[in-house]
């Protein structure tokens, strides 16, 4: 027995030993070559790819064409699995690779048609921008050619096969999706729609409260109309938890320009911090392309040939989202007994239709029949996710409207041309072929000038449309049809403004005196209130003071809401004592969103409990926890809690009993205090002043698909603490929603960079977790803990300067 127990051990020994054998190999054989020569069949000359010390690519080419052949190149060697699920992602291939959980997902994108509609950008293409697009698809091609050792670990653990090759349509997909994470404002209308279920209209503006000083926009009572359409509301409530997710609900960014009369160079300076939802990798990828006439570096996106935010020898350019109106639903009534068809305002008209074969893991192919009316395709009724619901679809459909969608969109183009262009006038000529998504681009050039643009293919409603595009409309009714779009010449700009200089933080960016309607849903003013705040408070700026401001954790927010709960407390007794401690700690903050603080953690626990104590009633606790998100709920909080035109009698709720409305809310404050500390006590123990924000918050960068798959997500994902909250420079947005992990920051500054065009070589950028998307590689999270602290990285592109610190030097040969 004693023999068979040491046999036993030693085998499993023996095992455990082999296994670490394997794993060491795979993790060395699975990192890319990043020294030595390639052949790279394609080129037309030999290119040299520097990589510096975080392992950023600088790219040294004859060409132009040879420098995105090796951009592709170095995409597929760090990224490859990114670029796989980008390739599938807009073509609705994820359930050949994931199976059937994939399956709805899969559905909804075939139905929208994106790689359909790509296909059809990419014949409207100029010739030279379907020639880069082809050069790009070549290297990561040559590189599948090439590859010797093993793939990365997601296709291993999910048994994919090696990725197809890559094709220029799968570029301008990818676009297509990025325009959907910037623009997928719908999901407002069909909350209007579900809250007009249960509220009336006056309640639906309060909750959906309008932008500080603006009034809401005056359209018609639909709430009886949507009442009788129930069973159409359901259809899209069930559709919308099966669609892609967007980044709008948590919509940020930063950009702010400033003249040379303001710098200490004397010439301009540019800051940029794109804000996405967290992912790892990250979905930015720094690189560099030199090429004659071509001298480019900043933040690509891997499955696209373009440096989307950075600089050249000439300019620097940021962006941030406008997130306009761009997106319709319309209601379609179906001709009684012939669903194929439905109602026009000239009668009734066919459907186009086609059908879609999905692939499915493990299972036999599903066959989709997609419908699109005259305004887009029919996005409810057509899936088999609402099939077995108890819904009547046989009545009316939805389809759905969205300038992304579009044959002639030229967004990737215009993305090319900003990498060459050299002053203000080539930067708006690209601007114009700009479509979706609209963004708020600053701009500034080594002259001296300053300038912002926001392009975009921007609806035009009639004036008798009384929805304004807030709600699902009547497709039957020709006042709702688009009547164009704002003409480009009229969309905001501005150049050398006398202010000397511009921001923008997904605030209202027009006056009230422009003629078009842009959005009703600007974000709240407050970031922009602190860049302005901030900008004023030195007479002269440089990089150093604009680092400062980008790592700025200070909430506006908290700073306004506070002072307006503490008035009611002392109408109701804080019940216990470490509800007057945490009072105490409050009282004392300063409302900067630091992360070794306890205070930022207490008062946003509060004021999440504050906001479900206020509207679970009235909107009923499905749909409220649906919804439950600050850009939905936080004004309107505000508003309740200073009673603004008598809003204070939310706090009455829909089955309390209501005294006066001062008192009501009051009398909720340290119900929602005690219920936010049991719950934090629950997660962090009993001693408040050992609580920390950052680790509550820490900013998780979630993997694809594995970011909840345990334990793989622990391996996979990315986890650093950090600072800031919603409404600070320094973003980390929380999902208030997540009963699981409320405060996790799962939205931030992706990106940062800053530009000096006083000495260009000067300007620095950072992204979130790290160059590699190979989970084995050092480059995956490196850079993790240093984007959290608000470091940055040089951003040169002077080839002896690049190569002090080199990781390697690859030459790519034809």
């Amino acid at each position: 027995m004693r023999k068979f127990v040491k046999w036993l051990a030693l085998s499993l020994l023996a095992a455990l030993l082999l296994l670490a054998c394997a794993l060491f190999w795979y993790r060395s054989a699975s990192q890319p070559q990043i020294d030595g020569i390639l052949q790279a069949p394609g080129l037309s000359a030999a290119v040299d790819i520097v990589r510096d010390a975080a392992g950023v690519p600088h790219i040294y080419a004859q060409s132009a064409g040879d420098a995105y052949f090796a951009l592709g190149f170095v995409h597929a060697q760090d990224r490859l699995w990114q670029l796989e699920m980008n390739r599938r992602i807009p073509a609705g291939r994820m359930a050949e690779i994931l199976g059937p959980n994939a399956l709805p997902n899969d559905r909804f994108l075939r139905t929208l048609g994106v790689r359909r509609n790509a296909e059809q950008i990419l014949a409207r293409l100029a010739p030279e921008t379907r020639t880069v697009l082809q050069s790009y698809a070549d290297g990561i091609n040559a590189y599948l050619v090439r590859r010797s050792g093993p793939l990365p670990p997601e296709f291993v653990l999910t048994g994919t096969a090696a990725p197809q090759p890559w094709e220029p349509v799968d570029s301008v997909g990818w676009q297509t999706m990025m325009a959907w994470d910037l623009g997928a404002n719908w999901t407002q209308e069909l909350l209007r729609m579900r809250l007009a279920q249960r509220l009336s209209l006056v309640q639906i503006n309060e909750f959906l409260a309008p932008y500080p000083g603006d009034a809401p926009l005056p359209t018609r009572d639909y709430t009886d109309f949507y009442r009788k359409l129930s069973g159409t509301s359901q259809q899209l409530a069930a559709l919308a938890q099966i669609a892609p997710p967007s980044y709008v609900e948590g919509m940020g960014s930063n950009n702010w320009v400033l003249a040379g009369s303001r710098t200490g160079s004397g010439k301009p300076l540019l800051a940029n911090d794109p804000h996405l939802g967290l992912a790892a990798p990250s979905l930015w990828y720094l690189a560099h392309l030199s090429a004659p006439g071509l001298n480019v570096i900043g933040a690509t996106l891997p499955g696209i040939p373009a440096v989307v935010l950075g600089r050249n020898d000439h300019i620097a350019w940021g962006f941030t989202n406008t997130a306009p109106d761009v997106q319709d639903l319309y209601i379609e009534r179906l001709r009684p007994g012939n669903p194929r068809q439905y109602q026009t305002p000239d009668g009734w008209a066919d459907f186009a239709t086609r059908t879609e074969t999905i692939k499915v893991k493990g299972q036999a192919d599903v066959r989709l029949e997609v419908r699109q009316s005259r305004h887009g395709p029919v996005i409810s009724g057509a899936l088999k996710v609402l099939e077995k619901a108890p819904i009547d679809a046989s009545q009316h459909v939805v389809a759905f409207a969205w300038t992304a969608l579009r044959p002639d969109d030229m967004t990737l183009q215009a993305g090319l041309r900003f990498n060459r262009a050299r002053n203000w006038p080539e930067f708006l000529a690209a601007a114009r072929e700009f479509g979706a998504p609209q963004q708020s681009m600053v701009y500034a050039d080594i002259d001296g000038n300053i300038g912002m643009v926001a392009p975009g293919r921007i609806p035009l409603r009639k004036p008798e449309n009384d929805l304004k595009g807030l709600a699902p409309a009547p497709g039957w009714d020709s006042r709702y049809d688009w009547n164009g779009f704002i003409p480009f010449d009229a969309l905001p700009r501005q150049y050398n403004p006398p202010a000397g200089h511009i921001l923008t933080a997904n605030q209202k960016i027009v006056g009230n005196d422009y003629p078009y309607f842009i959005t009703s849903e600007w974000t709240l003013p407050y970031r922009a209130q602190r860049i302005d705040e901030l900008l004023a408070a030195t007479p002269r700026h440089s990089l150093d003071s604009f680092a400062a401001m980008q790592k700025d954790d200070v909430s506006p927010a908290m700073r306004e809401l506070l002072p307006e709960l503490f008035p009611l407390m002392r109408q109701a007794s804080a019940s216990s004592q470490r509800a007057r401690l945490a009072l105490d700690m409050l009282a004392r903050w300063d409302g900067a969103m630091a992360a070794g603080r306890p205070e930022p953690l207490i008062a946003t626990a509060w004021l999440r409990e504050l906001s479900r104590q206020i509207f679970a009633d009235e909107l009923g606790e499905e749909l409220f926890r649906e919804y439950w998100e600050y850009r939905n709920f936080h004004q309107a909080m505000l508003n309740v809690l200073r009673d603004k035109d008598g809003q204070g009698r939310w706090c009455a709720g829909a089955s309390r009993q209501a005294p006066a409305q001062g008192g009501a809310c009051a009398a909720l404050l340290p119900l929602a205090l005690e219920a936010a500390l049991d719950d934090l006590e629950r997660r962090y123990g009993k001693d408040a002043r050992q609580w920390r924000w950052g680790e509550a918050h820490a900013a998780r960068s979630e993997h694809r698909p594995f970011g909840k798959v345990a334990p793989l997500s622990d391996v996979f994902n990315v986890e650093v603490p950090s600072p800031g909250d919603t409404f600070s420079i320094n973003v980390g947005r929380n999902n208030p929603r997540d009963e699981a992990a409320p405060f996790v920051n799962r939205h931030a500054a992706g990106l940062r960079a800053l530009y000096d065009l006083g000495d260009p070589e000067k300007s620095r950028f950072m992204l979130s977790t790290g160059q590699s998307g190979n989970v084995f590689s050092p480059l995956y999270r490196n850079l993790a803990p240093r984007w959290a602290g608000v470091e940055y990285l040089p951003m040169q592109t002077v080839r002896a300067a690049v190569e002090k610190n080199r990781l390697g030097t690859l030459t790519l040969a034809p």
